[in-house]
């Protein structure tokens, strides 16, 4: 596996994460050019997410299960970052099988 994906795919996934809390911040908030402002950044970042994901140079069905364990694992720094949640014990056993299994999908050949 080249250095160069995996950083790639913690890019691409720290951008959905972002972009989706960015997305989750503007439907809190009343006033409307803040809403439309954190809309337009979340749309951005969604974006750059599609556009970093297709970058590599390789087949998505080879990386998927490293993409969805690296989702797992930023997207919990995300939720504690932007909104200060610490994730249960199912989220940590759950996530423990996401990585595990996402592992198995990318490395066993």
């Amino acid at each position: 596996m080249d250095i160069k994906i995996l950083l790639f795919l913690i890019v691409a996934t720290s951008l959905e994460t972002v972009g989706d809390a960015v997305v989750r911040m503007g439907m809190s908030q009343t006033a409307w050019p803040l809403r439309g402002g954190l809309f337009l950044a979340g749309a951005g970042l969604l974006f750059g997410y599609g556009f970093c994901l297709n970058l590599p140079p390789v087949e998505f069905g080879r990386i998927v299960g490293l993409y969805i364990a690296t989702l797992f694992i930023v997207w919990q720094i995300t939720n504690f970052v932007v909104f200060g949640s610490l994730p249960g014990l199912p989220v940590w056993l759950g996530g423990t099988l996401i990585v595990i299994g996402g592992l198995i999908v990318t490395f066993w050949e």
